[in-house]
Formats: structure tokens, sequence, C-alpha cells
């Protein structure tokens, strides 16, 4: 061993302007040493330094990592089990009134009615005015406005009770401006819709405005009412059905699309963006949509997934957390292909949009792309220190 470090310093001494070996990434052993937190099936070591964990990929960290998620409108504004919303007149919203008397002779139907098609008679259609009021004849300016037609029905009958000859009122809605939502977003034809009193939920509105435009893998719903808001995917709420709550007027439903991707960097067959595109990927997918690992240089055994995780992930792996100052803590997963076993856990381990793949070389090919440089660059001194240290370790691992 000791004549092959010789062989290396004189070896390495003959480079002239020569920098260290070049790499598409960090290397393994230094992915494992500067970690503060390391989670392995075996035994958790932790290290002081950089602020990030190295998590194994095992069974038993797959039942703790999240699938793709988002927060959700049921526990916000409720609505997804309760009664239908009731719908209040509101002002622009116009009505149409007719009242009934019991018999001919009355304040509304003349003595002489007989010919009539009935004891009633309707008043024009009128609209909500801005004070929120309508106007019915002998019973004047009646409060509309925030009230249920039942309830604007009943003021109206006891206020002509002592003319009237037991009055009745019907009323109808001829059209409403205050019951309606607004869809907005990637849909098909955003509009205001006026929702019924049967009650609406959100999948009704989005139909109503001929549905989504981008794939439902990468929608999101959001929903705003009286100030607040809430989101939540839109394959969440075809799922889960108390998520489809109820929408009341007022509400703004926007629909936008989050294009989600993943990065590949290092030795995979191809390195760059990918689209999860319409579905949703594993490890092993994700790795297949990045070409694989090259034969020539892949280390199958050091495949990295950066993400960043809530904290309370490395609590359930009974990992201590106090070294970390915020609730969202960068960890790397760390999958060893060269055991049979993890082409089972990657199918199942689940991809997240912004998640980082680096697949680190192998210490062969560190090595042979050292002897490649003798070969190929003019005998110096440059950095000679760096260089035969760097292919010292290379050897050691080989």
């Amino acid at each position: 061993m000791r004549s092959l470090n010789i062989l290396i310093l004189l070896s390495a001494t003959a480079l002239t302007g020569c920098t260290a070996m070049s790499a598409s990434g960090p290397s393994a052993r230094s992915i494992d040493s500067e970690a503060s937190v390391k989670v392995t099936p075996a035994k958790e070591k932790a290290k002081a330094g950089v602020d990030y964990a190295l998590v194994d990929i095992s069974s038993s960290v797959l039942k703790y990592v999240p699938n793709v998620g988002a927060e959700g409108l049921s526990d916000g504004f409720g609505g997804g089990k309760g009664p239908v919303p009731t719908l209040p007149l509101g002002i622009g919203d116009i009505v149409q009134i007719a009242i009934f008397e019991s018999q001919a002779g009355g304040l509304f139907i003349p003595s002489d009615a007989g010919s009539r098609p009935g004891n009633y008679i309707t008043l024009p259609s009128q609209t909500v005015d801005r004070d929120g009021n309508i106007s019915v004849p002998y019973a004047g300016k009646v409060k509309a406005a925030g009230r249920t037609t039942d309830q604007v029905r009943v003021d109206i009958e006891d206020r002509l009770a002592n003319r009237a000859i037991e009055p009745q009122v019907v009323i109808s809605i001829v059209s409403s401006v205050s019951a309606q939502v607004a869809i907005l977003g990637d849909v098909n034809a955003p509009q205001k819709v006026q929702i019924t009193e049967a009650g609406d939920r959100i999948l009704d509105v989005i139909s109503k405005a001929g549905g989504l435009s981008a794939s439902g893998e990468e929608s999101y719903i959001t929903l705003q009412r009286r100030g607040r808001s809430a989101r939540v995917r839109y394959n969440t709420l075809v799922e889960k059905p108390a998520e489809n709550i109820f929408v009341i007027p007022g509400d703004t439903v926007l629909v936008d699309r989050e294009r989600r991707t993943f990065t590949a960097f290092g030795a995979s067959g191809a390195n760059g963006r990918f689209d999860f595109e319409e579905s949703n990927l594993t490890l092993s997918e994700a790795l297949a949509k990045s070409g694989g690992l090259l034969d020539s240089r892949a280390d199958p055994g050091q495949v990295f997934l950066y993400r960043i995780v809530a904290k309370d992930f490395l609590r359930k792996l009974g990992v201590d957390t106090s070294r970390f100052a915020s609730d969202d803590v960068p960890v790397i997963f760390r999958a060893n292909l060269r055991d049979p076993s993890m082409f089972f856990a990657a199918t199942k381990f689940p991809m997240q949009d912004k998640d980082v793949l680096y697949v680190t070389n192998s210490d062969a090919a560190e090595l042979s792309k050292f002897f490649d440089l003798l070969n190929t660059t003019p005998a110096g001194t440059a950095n000679i220190t760096g260089n035969a240290l760097s292919t010292k370790d290379a050897v050691k691992s080989f």
C-alpha cells in the first residue's frame, strides 16, 4: 500500500496547471460526513455542522413519509356535512310579489272580480334598492336585504292583515345578483355563477364554469370568503367529500395550476428539470424518468434525494431536533440500490414537487478520471496535494 501511495504522489507531481478533478456535485463521503443528523436502520448518529439531516430510506422510514398534500377547506370553513346554506335576498336582486285575498271585495280584489282567474294580484317586478328595501302598496317600504323570502313574506302579510281579507303573499326571485360566486383561473369558462337554494358545492360551481382547463393532478383550489382563504388540491376535493364544501354568496373560487417538477443531477442518465405531468411519481419512477443510473459512473449505493420536511417527521423517527431552529428541516434521503430490497422501497417512496435527485460518482469512476487526467495533462505542480489526497481516498474505498 505504501508503494501505491508513493506512485500516486509521483504521478500527481507530473501535473501542471491542473485543478482538482471535475465532478458534477459533492461526493457521497462529503454528504455523509457533513450531516448534522444521520438516521440509519442500525443507529442514529449526530454530528455538528451544516444544518441538514441524512436519512437512509428503509421500511421504518417509509411509514412516516407523507404523501403530497395541502391544507383543507372543511376545517377552516366547515360546510362539508352541515345543512344547505340559506340564501337571503340582497341589494340588486329582482323579485316579484303576488298578493292573494280569501274573497273579492277586499283591499286588492274588487267586488266585481268574478271574471278574474283568481283572487290575487301580481305586482310589477322590482329591484331591492340600495337601502335593502322593496315597496308594497299599503305596506310601505319593507326590509328585504339580508332576509329570506319567507321572512319578508311574513312581514308583508302582518302589515296587510288589518286591511286586506286574510292576505297571503308569494314572493318569487326573478334574478339574483347577490347569490353569486366568482369562479376564476384555470377553468374553461371563468364567470360568476348563480347558486341555488338546493345548495352548490365547490365542484358544482367548477362544473358550471366548464370544468378544469388543466390537469387535475396539478390543480389547486383556493376559496376566499370574507377576508379569509384556504387552499386544497383538486384531487382532494374529489377523493374526500368532506372537503367539497358548500359555497355561499360572495365567495371567490380560484383554480390555479402549479407545474410540479423535480430536478436530477450527477451520474443519472439525463440531468435537468422533469415534469410530473398528469400523475404522481415514486422514487423509482423519477429515476427512470431521468434516465436511470449510468453504469460507467454511478454509485448505486449512493442515490440521494434532497427535500425540505416538517420537523415533526424527524421527531417520529426518534431524532433530537433541538439543533434545528426552524420548523422546516433540510433532509437528504439516501437510497442504497445495491440492496435488492431497496427497489421495492423505491416504488413506495413518493416524490414531491421541487425534489432534487443526485446520484454520486463511484470511487472507481473517480480513480479512472484521475488516470485519464495523467494521460492528457502536461506535467506541472499545481494543486498536487489536493489531487493526491483525493485519489488516495478513492483507492482506499475501492
